[in-house]
């Protein structure tokens, strides 16, 4: 793709994202029905809800990206782990910050030490440390392969906080999707309609932060490409 091209992709999925996200809370505000045994709170689960399940897509390609990396060496592979990690990082700060104010009304806590929760936080630290890894690092090429480790052994946090509600004594509700019975949505029709435009709401969204980080991220590199050449420097300065 040219960087005409992609400057336009960004710019139609961002646009997208944002006015389905718009549709979103409209639905969430004044279609969908209020759910009878947790109230009016529970509309927070349509945006919550996707919100994790985005960071664990990002965090997902961080893996498979990172374990690529780790064994092709390509620069293009560790630009896409660093792209998704960033938008990884976002949804799951969103999912950080919707699951208190539910927690606030069902428990009447913003926070419990309870077995997802902790996992979650844990998830965001793991991701956090990927960024300082690379930053810290003294021979750079060495960070990005350090970070790359830990892309992929975070991972493994995600599925530990899909089965920790049946797995561990935990406050939080069980999954009515994807729950441990079946893979069927246990929701009335409007509700899997809501969350499924909440879905499609934050992928667009998602699919236009990656674009855009993974395209700076290769400016970068070419920057730093032609600052480590003979002169690079003098040149630019000049």
């Amino acid at each position: 793709m040219s960087e005409k091209q992609i400057r336009l992709a960004i710019g139609v999925l961002g646009a997208l994202g944002v006015a389905t996200v718009i549709v979103l809370h409209w639905m969430v505000f004044f279609w969908v029905p209020t759910e009878a045994t947790m109230g009016i709170v529970q509309r927070i689960f349509y945006i919550h809800v996707p919100a994790w399940w985005i960071a664990f897509l990002g965090f997902g390609i961080v893996a498979l990206c990172s374990a690529a990396y780790l064994w092709l060496g390509d620069e293009r592979l560790d630009r896409a782990a660093v792209a998704g990690a960033e938008a990884g990082m976002i949804f799951t700060t969103i999912g950080l910050l919707t699951g208190p104010l539910w927690g606030r009304v069902a428990w009447g806590t913003w926070w419990e030490w309870e077995p997802r929760l902790t996992l979650a936080l844990i998830l965001w630290f793991i991701y956090l440390g990927y960024f300082i890894v690379r930053r810290t690092a003294v021979n750079p090429e060495q960070g990005k392969r350090f970070a790359a480790v830990v892309g992929v052994i975070g991972v493994l946090d995600i599925p530990l906080i899909h089965v920790s509600v049946t797995w561990l004594r935990s406050l939080h509700p069980e999954a009515v999707i994807l729950n441990p019975d079946g893979l069927a949505m246990d929701l009335d029709a409007s509700m899997g309609a809501t969350i499924s435009v909440g879905l499609l709401a934050f992928s667009l969204v998602f699919a236009s932060l990656f674009l855009a980080r993974y395209t700076v991220a290769g400016y970068e590199h070419e920057l730093n490409l032609r600052d480590a050449a003979p002169g690079g420097i003098q040149r630019a300065e000049a």
